[in-house]
C-alpha cells in the first residue's frame, strides 16, 4: 500500500510539474514573446511644470483627492502663469494607477511643434490627477472620476471666456481606463454632449474590463455600452479613435480596445499601433503614452484639426474623420476632401519624357537635379494585365502618378492625379491601380523628378493579380509544429500575395519563416512583409533586406466575425529572387494566446480545485474520521469529468429555446462567457457558435488552474513552516490540539469588532484580519506538531513500554484504539494535531481567495485614508458579515467536531455542485467566486455548532 501510495504521489507531482511547465511556457510567451521595444523616447527640452488650476470650492470639497493641472515648459510656463490662455484645449486622462505627469510627452511634443508653426497656433494641454487609483481593479471610483472630469471640462472652458471666439469643446486623450472614463461622460444626465467632440484613447479596454473584481466595474461598463450602442445616432457627431498597443501590451490585449458600436458608424475608429502609418511599432501599456512615433501622429492630427478661422478644433465630423484617416489609417498624398484641382497641366520639354515599353521599370535618380517623367501606354496592356504597381523610395507624400487624358506628341499636356491611393510603407510609398478603373486614361505617367538632387529609386510593373496570388492552408493547431505548410515564390514581380486559408481564430499561432535568395547580388530596395487582416485594422509589417531569413509571428488580436476574406501575407519583393515561405504551428505561442484571451478563467478553476479539495477533505473525515494529506486532496481536486461535462451539458441545453425559456422564468443570470474575440463585439445573452472555443479549451484551463492550486498550496505550506520556525521561540511549547483557538466570548467579541470595522472603514480590512486570526491558528498547529514530533523522538515507544511494564500485546492494542493509554498518548495526540493541521491548511488555502479578490479595495482604502476613513462604495459589504462569522467559527474547528456533526454529510456534498455553478457564472464575474466559497463554507462552519 505504501509503495502504491508513493507511486501515486510521484505521478501526481510529475503531472502537475508538466502542467505548471506548460503554464510557464505560455506565460513566458505572453510576457516576453514579442518584438523589442522600437519606440523612440520623447524628451523635454526644458523643465516640465504642472500649474494647478483652481476649482470651485464645492468641487474641491467633493473631490479632495483629485486635481486639474496645466502643463508647461520654460517661457510658455511663465506666460501661462496667470492662466490667461489663447490656445486650443486638450485634456489628458491617466489610466489605472496612472500619474497626471504622463501628459508631459504629449504636451512637450505639441509645444515644440507649435514653435515651428506659423500663425501662432498652439495647444493648452491640461491633465487630471486621479490620485493614481486602481480603477481597473476597483470600480467604485469610476463614477466619481467621471463626475470630476465633467467639472474639469467646465473649469477649462471658463479659462477662455476673455477670448472673442472661445473654444466650445475640449479634446480628450485618455490612456487605459482614462479612455473608458472619457466615454462615460456621455452617461451623465446633465452632461452637454457639445463639450466634447473628439476622444482619442490609448490602450483603453472598451469592450470589457480586464478583470471584473467587483460589481461596480461591470455596472459602469454596462451603462457606458448601453449609452453608446442604444443612442448611437445622437452621438454620431462625437468622433472616437481607439488605439491598441499590440502584442507588447499584455495588460490590455488589443482586441479589448475595439469600440463596441453599431456597424457602419463612420465616426468610430479602432486600430492597433502596428497599423498606424509612420509608427508601425507595438507598444506596451505604458510606452503607448510616450512612444514618439505615436505621439507625433497624434500631434500632427491635432494641428490639421484646427479651424484657421476660429483657431480652435473643428466641429465638422467629416473633417475630423478625414484627418484621422490620413494620420492613422492610410496617409495618402492629401486628405480626403482637401481642395485641389482635379486636373493637372504638365508642360515640359519633350526630352524629359520617356516611353516605357517593357513590363517593368527600375530607375534611380542621379545626383544632379532634373525633371523626369515616365509614360506607360495602357492600350496594349488592358487585356493582358489587371493592375499597375509602382513604388518609390521618395517618401515625400506629394503627387507622383498621373493619368494622361490628352497628349501632344510624346508629351502629356493634360493629366489627372491618381496618387490619392498611395500607401506609405516604412522604406517606400506604394500605389496599386486597377486597370479596369482607368478607362478614360490613355497613359500612366510616373514622376521621377528630383529638382533638389535627392536620391531615390522608382520601380513599377504591370501585374496579373491572379498569377501573383497563391493560397496555402495553414497547419492544424494540434500539429504542434511537426508539420509545415510550404510555398515557394519565384519572384518575377514586385508584389505577391499569399492567402492563409483557415487562419481566422485567435487561438491559432504560427511561426512564418520567409527565406529570400537572389541570383545576382546588387543593391535592392528592402522587402516588406505585411500581415493584412481584412476585418480589423491590426496589420503588422516587417522590413528586411535581401537576401535574408526572417521569422514572422502569425497571430491575431481578433477572430473573424463572419465569412469575410481571411488573412493575407503580402510580400513586397525584389525582382528575380526566390522566396520560400514555411508556416508551422508554434505551441508556445498557442499557449500564450490561450492565456491572453482565456486567462481570467484560470483563477476560477484554481478556486474550483481548492473548493473540491475542501470537499474531498470533508468526505475523508466523514468516512474515516481522519484528515488526508493536503497535497493529496488538492491533487484530487482536478475533476474535469464532473465539472466540465456538466457545464458542457448545460451549455448544450441552453441552445434549445425551450430550456432558455425555463432558465429565464427562474430568473437565472446568463451563463458567463469571456468577452467576444471579434471586433465591435457586444455581449449577447447566449454565446454565439463561433465563440464556443473557450469552452472547448476549458479542460486545459482547468489543468492550469489545478496546477496553480497544487503548487500554490505547496508554497503556502512551506511558508507556514518557515514562519512557525520564526515564531516558535516566542511561544511556549504546546501538546494540545486546541492551541490557537478562541473562547466563545472572545469569538463573539472578535466577530462584533470586525463587523463594525468593516462597516465603518473597509470590509476588505476585516476579511484580512479574520484571515490572519485563522492563519495564527494554523501556525500554532504547525508549532504543536513539531513539538510533539520532537517529544516522540526523545522518548521512543520501546523505552516507554519498558518503563511502564507493558508486555501484553492485546492490552497495547486496546489502548491504541482508545488513544487513552499512557504508552501511545503522545502518538495519538500527534495524529490528532496532524489531522487538524491538514484540515486547516485546506481551509487556509481556500480563505486566501477572498483576501486576494478583495485586495484592490483594501489598497484603494489605504491610499485614500488621508481623505476618508470609510471606503465608499465598499464591494465587500454586506457579505463580509457571514464571511467573518465563518472565519471566526472555523478557527475552533477540528476533525473530532466535524466527524461528530450531523451536518457533515450535507457539507461534504455541496462543493461539487457549487464548483459547477462557479464555472458557469464566474469567468466574467470574478467577484462571485467569494459568494460560492461562502455558500460552501457556511455549512462547514455550522458543523462546529450542530
Amino acid at each position: 500500500m505504501r509503495t502504491r501510495s508513493g507511486t501515486m504521489k510521484v505521478a501526481t507531482v510529475a503531472f502537475y510539474g508538466v502542467a505548471v511547465g506548460l503554464l510557464a511556457v505560455g506565460l513566458r510567451e505572453l510576457l516576453t514573446g514579442f518584438e523589442e521595444n522600437r519606440c523612440s523616447m520623447t524628451y523635454m527640452f526644458e523643465y516640465p511644470e504642472y500649474r494647478r488650476v483652481a476649482l470651485p470650492r464645492r468641487v474641491a470639497r467633493l473631490y479632495p483627492a483629485y486635481g486639474l493641472y496645466l502643463y508647461g515648459e520654460g517661457l510658455y510656463a511663465q506666460e501661462t502663469r496667470a492662466l490667461k490662455l489663447t490656445g486650443a484645449p486638450v485634456l489628458f486622462l491617466p489610466g489605472n494607477a496612472g500619474s497626471y505627469k504622463q501628459a508631459r510627452s504629449l504636451g512637450s511634443v505639441a509645444l515644440r511643434k507649435a514653435e515651428n508653426t506659423e500663425g501662432g497656433l498652439h495647444f493648452n494641454v491640461f491633465t487630471v490627477d486621479f490620485n493614481e487609483e486602481l480603477v481597473a481593479l476597483y470600480g467604485g471610483s469610476l463614477l466619481r472620476q467621471t463626475h470630476f472630469l465633467h467639472e474639469s471640462i467646465k473649469a477649462i472652458l471658463r479659462l477662455y471666456k476673455h477670448l472673442k471666439t472661445p473654444p466650445q469643446s475640449v479634446v480628450l486623450v485618455g490612456h487605459s481606463m482614462g479612455g473608458v472614463v472619457a466615454r462615460a461622460l456621455f452617461t451623465l444626465p446633465r452632461f452637454n454632449t457639445n463639450l466634447v467632440s473628439l476622444i482619442i484613447t490609448q490602450a483603453s479596454p472598451h469592450l470589457a474590463p480586464v478583470l471584473a473584481l467587483d460589481p461596480y466595474l461591470l455596472d459602469f461598463y454596462s451603462a457606458v455600452r448601453q449609452k453608446w450602442v442604444n443612442q448611437a445616432r445622437k452621438l454620431r457627431n462625437v468622433t472616437v479613435l481607439s488605439v491598441g498597443g499590440g502584442y507588447r501590451d499584455y495588460q490590455v490585449r488589443s482586441g479589448l480596445t475595439s469600440l463596441p458600436c453599431p456597424p457602419g458608424d463612420p465616426n468610430k475608429i479602432s486600430l492597433v499601433a502596428t497599423a498606424v502609418p509612420r509608427t508601425w511599432v507595438s507598444t506596451d501599456h505604458l510606452s503607448i503614452v510616450w512612444c514618439k512615433e505615436l505621439v507625433l501622429a497624434t500631434v500632427r492630427a491635432f494641428f490639421d484639426l484646427i479651424d484657421p478661422e476660429t483657431r480652435q478644433f473643428t466641429g465638422n465630423p467629416e473633417k475630423k474623420m478625414a484627418v484621422l484617416n490620413h494620420h492613422f489609417i492610410r496617409h495618402p498624398v492629401r486628405m480626403l476632401g482637401e481642395t485641389q484641382d482635379t486636373s493637372i497641366s504638365i508642360l515640359d520639354f519633350p526630352e524629359v519624357w520617356s516611353e516605357v515599353n517593357t513590363l517593368r521599370l527600375a530607375y534611380s535618380t542621379p545626383k544632379e537635379g532634373q525633371v523626369k517623367y515616365f509614360q506607360f501606354a495602357l492600350s496594349s496592356r488592358r487585356k493582358a494585365y489587371s493592375h499597375f504597381y509602382c513604388r518609390s523610395s521618395n517618401l515625400e507624400m506629394t503627387s507622383w502618378v498621373y493619368g494622361c487624358v490628352h497628349r501632344n506628341g510624346s508629351s502629356c499636356v493634360h493629366a489627372v492625379d491618381l496618387s490619392m491611393g498611395t500607401e506609405l510603407l516604412p522604406p517606400y510609398k506604394v500605389l496599386v491601380l486597377s486597370v479596369s478603373d482607368l478607362s478614360s486614361v490613355t497613359h500612366l505617367v510616373v514622376s521621377a523628378s528630383n529638382l533638389n538632387g535627392k536620391l531615390f529609386t522608382v520601380e513599377c510593373e504591370w501585374q496579373r493579380q491572379e498569377s501573383q496570388t497563391l493560397s496555402v492552408p495553414v497547419p492544424h493547431v494540434l500539429s504542434f509544429g511537426w508539420s509545415a505548410s510550404d510555398v515557394t515564390v519565384n519572384s518575377s514581380g514586385l508584389l505577391h500575395t499569399i492567402k492563409l486559408q483557415h487562419f481566422h481564430q485567435v487561438y491559432q499561432a504560427f511561426r512564418i519563416n520567409v527565406a529570400s535568395q537572389c541570383k545576382v547580388h546588387k543593391d535592392r530596395l528592402p522587402n516588406v512583409y505585411r500581415m493584412k487582416v481584412s476585418w480589423f485594422r491590426e496589420d503588422s509589417l516587417t522590413t528586411v533586406s535581401v537576401p535574408s531569413v526572417t521569422e514572422i509571428s502569425g497571430m491575431l488580436h481578433t477572430s473573424r466575425p463572419d465569412n469575410t476574406s481571411g488573412v493575407l501575407l503580402q510580400l513586397h519583393t525584389a525582382p528575380n529572387c526566390q522566396y520560400k515561405v514555411s508556416i508551422r504551428t508554434s505551441l508556445p505561442r498557442v499557449l500564450g494566446q490561450i492565456l491572453r484571451f482565456c486567462g481570467p478563467m484560470v483563477p476560477v478553476y484554481t478556486a474550483v480545485t481548492l473548493l473540491l479539495a475542501c470537499g474531498g477533505q470533508l468526505s475523508t473525515i466523514l468516512k474515516s474520521r481522519r484528515a488526508a494529506d493536503m497535497s493529496q486532496v488538492v491533487g484530487n481536486g482536478l475533476q474535469p469529468h464532473k465539472v466540465n461535462l456538466s457545464v458542457y451539458t448545460l451549455h448544450f441545453l441552453l441552445s434549445c429555446s425551450s430550456f432558455q425559456e425555463v432558465w429565464s422564468f427562474l430568473c437565472l443570470p446568463p451563463m458567463d462567457s469571456l468577452p467576444p474575440t471579434f471586433p465591435d463585439g457586444t455581449f449577447n445573452e447566449w454565446t454565439p457558435p463561433e465563440e464556443e472555443w473557450p469552452h472547448l479549451l476549458s479542460p486545459l484551463l482547468y489543468i492550469f488552474g489545478a496546477a496553480v492550486a497544487f503548487w500554490g498550496s505547496t508554497l503556502l505550506r512551506l511558508v507556514i513552516r518557515l514562519i512557525s520556525l520564526v515564531l516558535a521561540p516566542l511561544h511556549r511549547p504546546s501538546v494540545s490540539r486546541d492551541c490557537g483557538t478562541l473562547q466563545p466570548r472572545t469569538q463573539l467579541l472578535v466577530t462584533l469588532c470586525l463587523t463594525v470595522t468593516g462597516g465603518t472603514s473597509c470590509g476588505a480590512l476585516s476579511i484580512f484580519i479574520a484571515f490572519l486570526l485563522h492563519l495564527y491558528r494554523v501556525l500554532r498547529l504547525q508549532m504543536t506538531e513539531r513539538s510533539l514530533s520532537h517529544m516522540l523522538n526523545l522518548a521512543p515507544r520501546k523505552h516507554k513500554e519498558a518503563e511502564n511494564g507493558t508486555v501484553d500485546g492485546e492490552s497495547t492494542s486496546n489502548s491504541s484504539k482508545e488513544c487513552g493509554g499512557a504508552p501511545l498518548l503522545s502518538e495519538c495526540a500527534l495524529q490528532e494535531v496532524r489531522d487538524d493541521l491538514q484540515l486547516h491548511l485546506c481551509l487556509s488555502a481556500l480563505f486566501t481567495l477572498p483576501v486576494m479578490l478583495s485586495a484592490p479595495s483594501l489598497i484603494h482604502w489605504i491610499r485614500n485614508l488621508r481623505y476618508s476613513t470609510q471606503l465608499d462604495p465598499d464591494p465587500c459589504w454586506p457579505h463580509i458579515v457571514p464571511l467573518i462569522i465563518v472565519y471566526v467559527l472555523l478557527i475552533n474547528c477540528n476533525t473530532l467536531i466535524l466527524s461528530n456533526s450531523k451536518l457533515l454529510p450535507v457539507a461534504s456534498c455541496l462543493p461539487l455542485p457549487l464548483a459547477i455553478t462557479m464555472v458557469t457564472f464566474s469567468p466574467l464575474h470574478l467577484y462571485r467566486v467569494t459568494y460560492f466559497l461562502l455558500a460552501a463554507l457556511v455549512p462547514v462552519a455550522s458543523c462546529c455548532l450542530l
